[in-house]
């Protein structure tokens, strides 16, 4: 049976996932929470880019910025 996006989230809450924004930056966090609209709850989050990661902490993601999340 596949798999619908909302599972995958459900079985990501509290491991590290990747999610990249409208924008170009990325973050790199552990999933706290989300919601049917996408927006997402990161903690011990790094925002990557360039090849460098700074550490910014607990983030909420709007889901509207959201391109993808990867587990």
């Amino acid at each position: 049976m596949a798999q619908r996006p909302l599972d995958i989230l459900n079985e990501s809450l509290n491991s590290p996932v990747i999610v990249r924004l409208k924008d170009g930056r990325a973050f790199r966090g552990e999933l706290q929470g989300y919601d049917i609209h996408m927006n997402l709850v990161l903690e011990n989050t790094e925002e990557i880019a360039e090849g460098t990661a700074r550490k910014i902490g607990a983030v909420i993601v709007r889901g509207d910025n959201v391109v993808y999340i990867s587990p």
